[in-house]
């Protein structure tokens, strides 16, 4: 027999009547509205990426729809591990805003912290009856469980939260097909939460860049309006390549007296925005305490001193060479940088000189050493991103490598083309992990 012949009867008279039994039909016009209901959350999930509008609006329509007294939504924090209340709706407004405040989850706790932790939907006649249901909200909040159903929100990244419904108003408890009707509405909360979250992670991502954009055109602003400075017989050329869109290294040339040209490096701590911004206060305090003074173990002193008032844990390598546009005798000094290399002859010499701890650190007085450059000779001054590029299987390419290369160069007048080519070879598929400076300087 047809399983719904219960519920209505033909007449095969010749009016051929349907006689369908009134329970039936109410059922019937009931799933009707439910669908209803269905179609006007889906228009809901796209009228809006408000959360607490959207959660608000679509918690009102499952309340509604399942004629119950209550409902909520925990949402799945994944640096505490807890479901947090997101948003609560009861016969009490201040519910909501109580169990906000006050309560969060472990996973595994309660009814909503079960659902979360196994991923599977329950239907709870009788709360009493369950052990796993956490009655300090209850007691809390003044609010009575009897009947719930509560259901995991999975979204495409794993857990989002748990969404639970309370009390049915009309009957003793819920049935399987509110169950049923309730998951199809929380698959539509699901897309409804991963949608707004991926459309805040856009915003925000997009205030990042723009604000990555605007640190990149003043970090640039800060370095010399042009990467080449020539006086008289020197001649000194610069590449700069943050590893990100901003970056921490420096490098500067100025005039501090007629006759001579200072050359200065630096790398400060860290990368990125906070990094950038570091550096733009070192080359600014550089410029004022490097005018007029013609030894750069003072220069770099002095700049030490006003550092040592800054953000605790930041510092700056630096090497700072002040030289004669018509002798090419230099004095130089270094504050915890690498040392730099002097190219004679086709040869290649490692001048590692006495020098200080990096500016920021301690006070203390840095050392000063002297040399003579030869018609032809170059300096090459670098930041440790050269040859701290790691390849793909995680082998750091390392200061004397980097040596070795530009020592068995054939043709060295284009030395700083050469490395930058060398270090991106050696670190290509995995991306920059510092930022990259090198500081040529020619004596002709």
């Amino acid at each position: 027999m047809n399983k719904y012949a219960k519920d209505y009867k033909i007449n095969m008279d010749d009016d051929k009547k349907i006689s369908v039994n009134e329970t039936y039909l109410r059922t019937l016009e009931k799933r009707v509205d439910d669908l209803r209901t269905l179609i006007e959350v889906s228009s809901i999930i796209s009228s809006t990426l408000d959360f607490n509008r959207l959660i608000s609006l679509v918690m009102e329509k499952a309340k509604n729809v399942m004629n119950a007294e209550a409902c909520s939504i925990l949402l799945f924090n994944k640096h505490t591990n807890r479901l947090e209340f997101a948003y609560a709706i009861s016969k009490e407004k201040s519910t909501a805003s109580i169990l906000k405040k006050t309560f969060s989850l472990e996973l595994g706790q309660g009814v909503a912290g079960w659902v979360a932790q196994n991923l599977q939907t329950v239907i709870i006649e009788d709360v009493a009856n369950d052990e796993r249901f956490f009655k300090e909200i209850d007691r809390f909040s003044g609010f009575t469980t009897k009947s719930l159903i509560a259901v995991p929100l999975v979204g495409r990244g794993g857990l989002i939260g748990v969404a639970e419904i309370l009390n049915p108003k009309d009957k003793p408890c819920f049935c399987h097909y509110d169950e049923e009707l309730f998951s199809t509405l929380c698959r539509q909360i699901t897309t409804a939460i991963e949608n707004v979250k991926f459309y805040q992670e856009s915003i925000e991502m997009e205030k990042v860049r723009q604000e990555l954009e605007i640190a990149s055109v003043l970090q640039k602003s800060f370095l010399p309006d042009s990467s080449v400075f020539k006086r008289g017989a020197i001649e000194v050329a610069a590449v700069n390549i943050p590893a990100e869109q901003v970056g921490g290294d420096i490098y500067d040339f100025l005039e501090p007296v007629e006759g001579k040209i200072g050359v200065f490096v630096g790398d400060v701590s860290g990368k990125g925005v906070s990094a950038a911004m570091y550096m733009a206060k070192i080359i600014s305090d550089f410029r004022y305490k490097a005018r007029l003074q013609e030894k750069p173990n003072v220069a770099l002193g002095n700049l030490n001193d006003g550092l040592l008032k800054g953000p605790m844990g930041m510092f700056v390598t630096a090497v700072y060479i002040i030289i004669d546009v018509n002798t090419g005798v230099l004095s130089v000094s270094n504050g915890g940088h690498p040392p730099f290399l002097l190219i004679r002859d086709n040869k290649v010499e490692v001048i590692d000189i006495q020098g200080g701890p990096p500016l920021g650190i301690i006070n203390t007085e840095y050392p000063v050493s002297s040399m003579s450059l030869n018609r032809g000779d170059r300096l090459l001054l670098i930041t440790d991103g050269v040859f701290d590029a790691i390849n793909r299987s995680g082998l750091r390419l390392g200061f004397d490598d980097l040596v070795d290369f530009i020592s068995n160069l054939e043709d060295k007048n284009n030395l700083v083309d050469s490395i930058i080519n060398y270090v991106n070879e050696y670190s290509e598929g995995t991306g920059r992990s510092d930022d990259l400076t090198l500081v040529e300087l020619r004596y002709n």
